[in-house]
């Protein structure tokens, strides 16, 4: 995953994503959407002090984690707060296991041998989605957007954990078709996904997406920093991960910590508001974005 970079075709798009929301086509706009939420307890408490005394606007919940119950606990007594789901298909570590919503008996070709979720390293991947049936992964996609539902929370889009647009393009074309259905946006940013959400009107991020995981750790905030101050006009989409780093969360994620702990520190910083206010970047959620989504009928095609 690359850092955002000048993206010379949307620049030459007569219409930004960030005008289809209503805004001038000057307008500097972030989405800042912290993934991860329900993964365990370190990270749902950094998500919640980073969008309520932070600069994050909205969270991305992973339904089959073990955090999950107690992030939607929090979301409930937290309405203001704006989620999605982050449909996930993968388990990060082998030590630290979650199972898919829907049976497994139900979804076996998105098992390992073992029947366990694969692990999200380049090899596994790549036997996931060459093996996975569509209509399996369209059971676990349902499967989670409808726990969320059953609980009384309402998402307003829907996003991947660790497959880039849901990895294939059959799989981006299911999640699409979803979202129309349940009235839902969809994060896309691969450029092949973000043409095929232009051409029905979609609004989708106007330049290349940020993960902070590919960003490292040496001076980051810094270039947290030089990144706000050269975001171009148009919508930007930045996926943090903030997380406490207490002693949890360094057992379950010996290197991952430290990027989540990095994020969490600028989120909550005085630094980082006051220099969206210098700069006067407007940070949003997803609720403009799903609004034009759910007038479009966000459906495949």
């Amino acid at each position: 995953m690359n850092e955002p970079r000048s993206d010379p075709a949307v620049a030459a798009s007569p219409v930004l994503s960030s005008e289809l929301l209503g805004f001038p086509p000057d307008a500097r706009v972030l989405i800042l959407n912290c993934d991860d939420f329900g993964m365990h307890h370190s990270i749902n408490a950094a998500i919640i002090d980073s969008i309520e005394e932070g600069i994050a606007s909205s969270c991305s919940l992973m339904v089959p984690c073990p955090g999950a119950s107690q992030a939607m606990d929090l979301l409930r007594r937290r309405p203001e707060i704006q989620f999605g789901i982050h449909l996930t298909l993968v388990c990060d570590t082998a030590h630290y296991r979650w199972a898919p919503v829907a049976a497994k008996d139900k979804v076996p070709s998105l098992l390992d041998k073992a029947g366990e979720l694969f692990l999200p390293v380049p090899d596994q991947r790549a036997q996931l989605l060459g093996q996975a049936r569509l209509d399996e992964v369209e059971l676990e996609f349902r499967a989670q957007i409808d726990a969320v539902a059953d609980v009384g929370l309402t998402p307003f889009h829907l996003d991947f954990h660790c497959l880039a647009d849901g990895g294939r393009d059959d799989i981006l074309d299911l999640t699409m078709a979803l979202a129309g259905e349940y009235g839902l946006a969809v994060r896309v940013w691969l450029e092949p996904g973000r043409r095929k959400a232009r051409r029905q009107g979609l609004p989708v991020t106007d330049h290349d997406f940020l993960d902070s995981f590919s960003l490292g750790l040496d001076g980051k905030a810094d270039r947290y920093a030089e990144l706000l101050r050269d975001l171009p006009a148009g919508l930007s989409e930045w996926a943090v991960h903030p997380g406490l780093g207490g002693e949890e969360a360094r057992v379950i994620e010996p290197d991952g910590w430290r990027v989540r702990r990095s994020d969490f520190e600028f989120l909550t910083s005085p630094s980082a508001r006051d220099l969206l206010r210098q700069e006067g970047i407007t940070v949003i959620d997803y609720r403009a974005v799903q609004q034009v989504w759910s007038r479009r009928g966000a459906h495949s095609g």
